[in-house]
């Protein structure tokens, strides 16, 4: 069975204590690396380790599980919110959760949480994989992606893409033929992904793929125009980048 890293964040310690007594006895495949109490302790945890789901209590000491999420807005980790509270459901799948459970949960609740969240890992995992293992390898570049919409998964050429934009825990991409397609997944997970194959993060919201530059205008603190007429604003720290890139064609 698939191995999986966890953190646990909750202000009770009981409730602490309970949940991770449960992961222990019923799910062996869950490695907890870390729990914590408050914001703070839990923002120190996640500056350190990545975990594969991160367990959130909403309610916490000195703020809200979602200040923690806003503290890292490209967290990969997959989160399922468990709390006493159900008034929060709706912000909290805003937030892209998993799952959210309501104390005191079930056995079959956890479980049920977990199962959605390995559903997810596993294919990540191995598109992560697959396209290390091609990056790193001259003669065997990755030419495909795969992109997990809401209700089905779309299979992609890498050289259709044009750009991609953030919005907030979504990233939407766009392509050559005008299209466009919504993911839930942040821009850093596909920056990440795709850094090696042309493609540059120039702003907080927006990675391109380079051959797609027409034009750097340097006005208005600098911004590109695409092929498809997009305007791009490039940052402050990115604009050397970027003028390499151009400089190099």
């Amino acid at each position: 069975m698939q191995k999986l890293t966890a953190i646990l964040v909750d202000d009770i310690p009981v409730a602490l204590e309970m949940l991770e007594t449960d992961l222990k006895k019923n799910h062996p495949e869950i490695e907890i690396i870390g729990a914590a109490k408050s914001v703070v302790d839990a923002a120190k945890l996640l500056r350190k380790n990545k975990p594969d789901i991160l367990f959130l209590d909403i309610m916490l000491g000195d703020g809200t599980g979602f200040d923690i999420l806003e503290i890292f807005p490209d967290l990969r980790s997959k989160i399922i919110f468990v709390t006493a509270s159900d008034e929060y459901a709706i912000k909290a799948f805003k937030f892209a959760a998993i799952d959210y459970i309501l104390k005191p949960y079930s056995d079959e609740d956890l479980t049920k949480a977990i199962e959605k969240a390995q559903d997810q890992i596993q294919p990540d995992k191995e598109q992560l994989n697959v396209l290390q293992e091609a990056v790193t390898s001259p003669n065997n570049k990755p030419n495909k992606i795969s992109l997990h919409t809401s209700n089905k998964i779309i299979v992609v050429n890498i050289k259709d893409i044009v750009r991609c934009k953030s919005d907030n825990n979504y990233t939407t991409f766009y392509f050559n033929d005008n299209s466009k397609i919504l993911v839930s997944k942040t821009l850093k997970y596909y920056a990440d992904m795709l850094k090696e194959v042309g493609f540059l993060r120039v702003h907080q919201s927006h990675l391109i793929n380079t051959r797609y530059i027409k034009e750097f205008i340097k006005s208005d603190g600098g911004y590109l125009i695409l092929t498809d007429k997009s305007n791009v604003p490039v940052s402050v720290r990115k604009r050397a980048e970027v003028l390499e890139i151009l400089n190099s064609f």
